[in-house]
């Protein structure tokens, strides 16, 4: 389960990422890529 702040600093991220591309950027992608540049 995912804490309401971090869904929400997610989304936004996810959201300027579509915006900056054209390709689908899905939620969970989002979420991996986080991950892998936190975990290094």
């Amino acid at each position: 389960m995912i804490d309401d702040d971090l869904d929400k600093k997610l989304r936004l991220i996810q959201a300027k990422e579509i915006q900056n591309t054209t390709s689908f950027v899905n939620y969970s992608r989002v979420i991996n890529e986080i991950l892998r540049k936190k975990l290094k």
